[in-house]
Order: structure tokens, then C-alpha cells, then sequence
């Protein structure tokens, strides 16, 4: 039994260094804990002791009528004095030290503390302390001492390792002070007044202040971009910058560290997204090269998490405006802190749409596009334009897309259209329209062991082998993948898109919204379900036929109603005879004095109805359109009368027969109806282009060009045709070029060079001499006030 206790006593060698570590820090901070407690006492014995030396030694006792009222200056002295008269206790023999103790302890009526209230011949106790009696008295403040653990050994239980505590004993504080009072020299210490500084020296003091914290900005970020993995905690010195404390300079240096550590993670963030490790990689051994990446990679993930949750908490402060405690950022600051914020926050959202926590971005930025400061929701919306435009794969839109479908669903439509009208910089030119092309196009599968080893050979197997590694390099090489995955995202993407469209249509058809709405759809009008195409045009006409629609917006929908028949829409068997009428009957909405935002729509829908539709425009409409375009052109401005004529040139060329506008003989029966709204029935027919001669003579001279080449039948040689630079131009792009915006002649007018130079009168000149006179006699008098009777001061002037 004995041997048995023996070996059961001698611990292994896994015991140990499983319990090593944790019973080596605990042995090591209970040591400590003796010793400092042990030098305390000893410290305190001491203390006593000197006490009764002085006490002993002092030959001059404590006054009686007023012992409390000391003068410091004399009392530090004295003490000084009477620790250089006593001896150092280690120096001292012991029976002197043993006489000391003894007078130590019958101290005398003149020795004792008359503020005690306690008898003079009170039998003391054995076992009672100075803590004790300490106890006793009433303390002022009521203040709970943080309570200090010891760490003892853990206990292992089937949940796992369960670590133990002790609470550690209670020190009085002021045993702490007096410890502290007798290793330094007791000197009281007087505080110097703070010097009140002029607002120039205030000044100065700040501008010292922030270029000391701008330097500890630059050499902190250079440190990290010259050596990131290495300096990686330095990241978090940077950043707890951000709690900057001094008031004079805090919100500029907060605002300084914001942009500076965006710039930071933009440069030093890698290419790919950072995944937690499993406990299976932690557990595994690695060489000191990955293990290093690993950690660079741990911190700068959850350096970057804290970065993105300050600039949260900024905001959050902004909105709900509450003053914090320590009134270092006044309220007025807290906008700019927070626009900054919103700043690195759209950069990020842009710059790392690959890394982690973007979807959080995504949430941050969404509810900001419709902040009611214009200047945060312009930012918002610019960031989110700029990640569509240059989003090639997809990944980040639909994330983006998402959220705003959510947003504005749960705000039921009350949003600014600046939000929806981010749909138009989508990059989405092709989706999966058709299941039926998906099912006869299946991607090719490889045949498994098991098919192989039925029908083919083992010479066979082998080739197959070698073409099944041969396809799938291939297919690597032209990554038919990614445009799969590309081709879902964007399908997935542009059904929510088109969810959020319809929902307006038909829950918020008086929504501001509404504009936007049309325009997207004018947009991916070709990529929507055929399915829809009906229901669609029906409530595109009740919306124009309701009237609630600005011209801007009827022209939307007229233009999305032609993107769906001119995309898959060619198949169906429709005729939009309404919406031709309604274009027909509005052009002459369009006018001089507007801000021809109309024109350049008014140009896209003439090409998508008359031009792409050719085999559906009958010969009538064509010649009506044309009538009234040149009737249009004389009363717009230049570039919009450039682009109306461009549209009549491809018209005229489109339709080889209206060439009989440029004749007066009436063709058919029947008069020419300007003022009728049906283009088929208007009998266009009968009239000629006579607008033309009118532009012939305008004083803008690529608008003369155009007319002159109309007149001549639209040539495309000889010395009537146009140059290629106006050729070769869309509509669109002429009406763009030749813009008034900068309210400027373009092209400029040329100055011109006359020779004959009039004589210039100066002076009196001009004027009559009665007149001139009777102007000296008015100038020379003192004005006074008249009364308004204009007749009769007329006849005292002519006097």
C-alpha cells in the first residue's frame, strides 16, 4: 500500500505541463501578496516605533488649548529635526530598542490625542488591533474598496476546467497613505494657480497641441504601411485616438485619425476575405511564417470591426443628439464628426466590397441615402451609384439591392427618388430569361466510374480520362463558371429590382417615386418576363390616360411601353396606337422657354417607335411625324432643333417616300388637319415642308446646314450633304453637343471686322441746348420736398 501511495504522490510529466503553467502564475502571486503584506506590518512596527522615540525624546510637550491649530512651516521643520536626531532602529542595541518598546507603550497624558474621546486609564485588550479600533469610527465617505482575487488552483468537472478565487483581505486605504507619507519626505505640497492665457496664447497652445498629435498620426500610419504585419498592434494605438480628451483640439483629431485609418485599411487589406479559423487549424502546427499572417490577419479583422463600430457610435451620438458625460465634443461638432464618418464609411463601401463586414456597411449607408441632411444623402447615394457602375461580377449590387427593397418597403414608399433612381447605373445587360433555352443548353456532366466501366473499355476509360482533364482546363481558361454564377446574381438581382418597381405601380401610383419608377423600367424594359407584358402596358395607358402625370413622366412611360415591344415583345401581336396618339398630340409641349429636359426623352422615343419599328410604322404616321417635328423645330432652341432635324433626316431616309413633303402638289383627296390629334387620319399627305425655308434663315448656322440639306432631299453626297462629324452623329449625341447649358453661343459667334468706323458724339452733344440748360438749372437746385403734382412743376420749369 505504501508503494502505491508513493507513486500515486509523484506526479507525471503531462500533469505537470498541463498544471504548471496555471499553479506557477498562482504560486508567484500569492508569494507577492505575502510579501507585500509582510513588508507592511514591518513598515507599520516601525512607524510605531518612531513615534514613541519622538514621543519619548520630545522635550517640549503638546499645548493644551489648541493642539489642532499647527503652523506647517514650523511643524515640517521640527519633524526634520527630530528624524535627524534619531537613530535608524538597525544602528540601536537591543536593550535601548526593548526601553523604547516599554516607553512606547505607557505613553503619558501629554503624549495621548485629546480629540480621542475615549477614557485615559482604559485597560487595553490583548488581542485588540489598530484595524479594529479603526472600525469603530464613523467614516465621512462610503466608498466600496474594489475587491482583489487570489488565484488558486482550477478544478477539472465534466463541463470542463472550473477556475478558483479567494477574495483578498481588505487593507485599509489610509494605512496605504501613511505607508506611502513615510517613504517620501512629508512635505505638503501647494498647488500652483493655472494661468489664465489670452486668446492669442490659446491659440498658439493648440496649434503646438495638433501638430504634436498630427506628427503621432504620420508616424504611427507610416509605420504600419512600411511594415504591416509587423505592426499591426499599432493599429489599435491609432485608433484609440479617437477618444481623444482634450477639448482643444479633439474633434479635429478625431476627424484627422478617422480618415487616416480608412486610408490605411484601403491599403493594406488584402485582396480576399478573412474567414474565422476552425478549432482543427488552430490545433494543427504551423510554420512561424503562416502563423504570423494568421495573427496580422486576427487583428487587422478585429481592428477594422472596432474602426467600423466607432463610426456607428458617431453617428448614432449625431442623431439622437445627446450631450455625454465628459463634454469633451460640444453638440455642434457632433455633425461634422458624424459627415466625416459617413465619408470613410462610402469610401469603404466602394474600395472593399470583397472584405469582410461590408454587408454592415450596406446596412449603415442604405438608411443614410434618405437622411434628411441633403448633403449625407447626396454622399450616400453617390457611393452606392459608384459601387453599381463598377461592380462587374455582381456579389455587392445584390447585396445593396436588397437592402434598399427592404428599406423602401418598410418606410411604405416614403423615400427620396434619389434612392430608386440608383437602380439606373446597374450593370445589367443579360440575365436567365428562358428555362426552356437552360433545359436544351445543359451544361455538359462528366460520367462517373461506374457508367464508364459498364459501356466503355479500359482503352477507352483512359482516353475519356485524359478529355475529361483536357474540358475542364478549358473550361477554367474561358471561365464559363463565373458567367453562370454572374448570369444568377444579375437574374437574382433585377426580379427584386423589378418587385420593388411593381409594388409601386400598384400600391403608390401618386408616389414621387413614380418618375423614377418609369425610368427604370424605360431601362430593363427588354429583360422583363413576357408574362408581364400585358398587365404592364394596361397600367402604363391608365396612367397616362388619369392625367395626374407630369409630361416628363407620360413621356416614361411611353418610352417603356416601346422598350417592351422592341425587346421580346416583337413575338406578341400588339398594336400601341394609343401611345403614338399620345406622343403625337403632346410634342408641342415642348418649348423654348423649358428646361428641354423633355427633348432628349422625346428623341429616344421617336427612334425606339418610328425607327427600330419600321415594318410596323405606316407610311401616313411617318409623314405626320415629320410634319409636325419640323413644325417643332421652329419655336425650341438650337440643339433642340438640331436634334429634331437629325431625327427627320433618319426618317426621310427610313421612308424613302416622304420625299413628297418637299413638293406642293397635294397627293390623294383631302386637306391637311394640323390641329387633329390622329396621325393616320390628319392627311399629311397634303402639305409641304415649308418650315424648312424658315430654318433656312435661323441665325444658329449648324441649324441652317440642316435645313439646307433637308431641302435638298437629305443627300448623302454632292454639295448639299452634310460632314461626317454631323453625318455620322445620333440625334441624342448632336442635341448633347450643341447644348445652350452655359447660355453661350455654340459655336461661337465670330466677331466681325467693319472698316468704316462711325464718329462717336460725346458729351453735350447728344442733347438740345434748351434741353441741356434746363438739365444745369434742375442739377444746380437743393432737392426739397415738392408735392406730386407733376403739372404744375413742369409749368414752373418752363418758366
Amino acid at each position: 500500500m505504501k508503494a502505491r501511495r508513493n507513486k500515486k504522490q509523484v506526479p507525471s510529466f503531462r500533469k505537470l505541463l498541463k498544471t504548471s503553467k496555471v499553479k506557477l502564475e498562482n504560486k508567484l502571486k500569492n508569494k507577492q501578496f505575502k510579501q507585500q503584506s509582510t513588508l507592511k506590518k514591518y513598515r507599520k512596527e516601525q512607524r510605531k516605533l518612531r513615534q514613541a522615540v519622538k514621543d519619548a525624546v520630545s522635550k517640549k510637550p503638546v499645548l493644551l488649548e489648541d493642539p489642532k491649530e499647527k503652523r506647517p512651516g514650523k511643524r515640517v521643520e521640527r519633524e526634520e529635526e527630530e528624524e535627524e536626531e534619531a537613530l535608524p532602529l538597525d544602528m540601536m542595541d537591543e536593550d535601548d530598542l526593548q526601553l523604547m518598546k516599554d516607553l512606547g507603550q505607557r505613553a503619558s497624558f501629554l503624549t495621548r490625542d485629546i480629540s480621542s474621546s475615549e477614557p485615559v486609564h482604559v485597560k487595553k485588550r490583548k488581542h485588540e488591533s489598530v484595524i479594529d479600533k479603526y472600525e469603530k469610527i464613523p467614516r465621512t465617505l462610503q466608498i466600496a474598496p474594489e475587491k482583489e482575487l487570489i488565484h488558486l488552483l482550477p478544478i477539472k468537472d465534466k463541463s470542463g476546467i472550473i477556475p478558483q478565487t479567494r477574495e483578498k483581505p481588505v487593507i485599509d486605504s489610509n494605512q496605504d497613505e501613511e505607508d506611502q507619507e513615510e517613504m517620501e519626505p512629508e512635505e505638503e505640497t501647494i498647488e500652483k494657480p493655472i494661468k489664465e492665457l489670452t486668446l492669442e496664447e490659446h491659440l498658439i497652445e493648440r496649434k503646438k497641441k495638433l501638430q504634436e498629435r498630427k506628427m503621432h498620426i504620420a508616424a504611427l500610419a507610416s509605420a504600419i504601411l512600411s511594415d504591416p504585419e509587423s505592426n499591426i498592434k499599432k493599429l489599435k494605438e491609432l485608433r484609440s485616438m479617437l477618444m481623444e480628451q482634450d477639448p482643444d483640439v479633439a474633434v479635429t483629431v478625431r476627424k484627422l485619425v478617422i480618415v487616416s485609418l480608412m486610408e490605411l485599411f484601403k491599403d493594406i487589406t488584402p485582396s480576399y476575405k478573412i474567414r474565422p479559423l476552425t478549432e482543427a487549424e488552430k490545433s494543427t502546427k504551423i510554420r512561424k511564417e503562416t502563423q504570423k499572417l494568421r495573427e496580422f490577419e486576427e487583428g487587422l479583422v478585429s481592428q477594422y470591426k472596432f474602426y467600423l463600430e466607432n463610426l456607428e457610435q458617431m453617428i448614432k451620438d449625431w442623431k439622437q443628439r445627446k450631450l455625454k458625460k465628459s463634454n469633451v465634443v460640444s453638440l455642434k461638432a457632433y455633425k461634422g464628426l458624424a459627415e466625416v464618418a459617413v465619408k470613410s464609411l462610402c469610401e469603404l463601401l466602394v474600395a472593399l466590397p470583397h472584405f469582410n463586414f461590408h454587408n454592415n456597411i450596406i446596412v449603415l449607408i442604405v438608411p443614410l441615402m434618405n437622411d434628411m441632411s441633403k448633403l449625407i444623402s447626396e454622399m450616400c447615394c453617390e457611393a452606392v451609384k459608384k459601387l453599381f457602375k463598377q461592380d462587374k461580377l455582381g456579389q455587392a449590387s445584390l447585396g445593396v439591392i436588397k437592402v434598399i427593397s427592404g428599406y423602401v418597403k418598410g418606410r411604405n414608399y416614403e423615400v427620396r427618388p434619389e434612392m430608386l433612381k440608383t437602380f439606373l447605373c446597374l450593370r445589367i445587360k443579360e440575365i436567365e430569361v428562358k428555362k426552356d433555352t437552360e433545359d436544351i443548353n445543359k451544361p455538359k456532366k462528366f460520367m462517373t466510374f461506374k457508367e464508364k466501366r459498364k459501356t466503355l473499355s479500359r482503352m477507352q476509360r483512359k482516353w475519356k480520362k485524359a478529355e475529361e482533364k483536357l474540358e475542364r482546363e478549358l473550361r477554367e481558361a474561358e471561365a464559363s463558371e463565373s458567367t453562370e454564377k454572374k448570369l444568377k446574381l444579375h437574374t437574382e438581382t433585377l426580379n427584386i429590382v423589378f418587385v420593388t418597381y411593381f409594388r409601386i405601380l400598384k400600391k403608390a401610383q401618386r408616389s414621387p417615386l413614380l418618375p423614377a419608377v418609369l425610368e427604370g423600367l424605360a431601362k430593363f424594359a427588354h429583360l422583363i418576363n413576357v408574362e408581364f407584358f400585358d398587365d404592364l402596358l394596361v397600367v402604363l395607358h391608365s396612367l397616362i390616360e388619369s392625367g395626374d402625370l407630369s409630361y416628363q413622366e407620360s413621356l416614361h412611360c411611353v418610352q417603356t411601353a416601346f422598350h417592351i415591344l422592341s425587346g421580346q415583345g416583337d413575338v406578341l401581336n400588339i398594336d400601341p396606337m394609343k401611345f403614338y396618339t399620345h406622343l403625337y398630340k403632346t410634342l408641342f409641349k415642348l418649348h423654348a422657354g423649358a428646361t428641354n429636359e423633355g427633348v432628349e426623352t422625346v428623341l429616344q422615343c421617336l427612334d425606339v417607335m418610328l425607327t427600330k419599328r419600321r415594318k410596323q410604322v405606316s407610311q401616313q404616321r411617318a409623314l405626320a411625324f415629320i410634319k409636325r417635328l419640323c413644325t417643332l423645330a421652329l419655336h425650341v432652341l438650337p440643339n433642340s432643333s438640331i436634334g429634331i432635324l437629325a431625327t427627320n433626316r433618319i426618317l426621310m431616309h427610313t421612308f424613302p417616300k416622304t420625299d413628297l413633303l418637299l413638293d406642293n402638289e397635294s397627293q390623294g383627296s383631302g386637306v391637311f388637319l394640323p390641329e387633329l390629334d390622329e396621325p393616320e387620319y390628319c392627311n399629311a399627305q397634303n402639305t409641304a415642308l415649308w418650315e424648312l425655308h424658315a430654318l433656312r434663315r435661323h441665325y444658329h448656322p449648324i441649324v441652317q446646314k440642316f435645313a439646307v440639306h433637308l431641302i435638298a432631299g437629305a443627300p448623302s453626297e454632292g454639295s448639299e450633304a452634310l460632314k461626317p462629324e454631323l453625318s455620322r452623329r445620333s440625334a441624342a449625341e448632336l442635341f448633347e453637343a450643341y447644348s445652350m447649358a452655359a447660355m453661350t453661343f455654340n459655336p461661337p459667334v465670330e466677331s466681325s471686322n467693319s472698316k468704316r468706323k462711325d464718329k462717336v458724339l460725346q458729351g453735350d452733344s447728344f442733347l438740345n441746348e434748351e434741353l441741356n440748360q434746363l438739365i444745369k438749372r434742375h442739377c444746380s437746385q437743393v432737392a426739397a420736398q415738392l408735392p406730386l403734382d407733376f403739372t404744375k412743376c413742369l409749368e414752373k420749369s418752363l418758366r
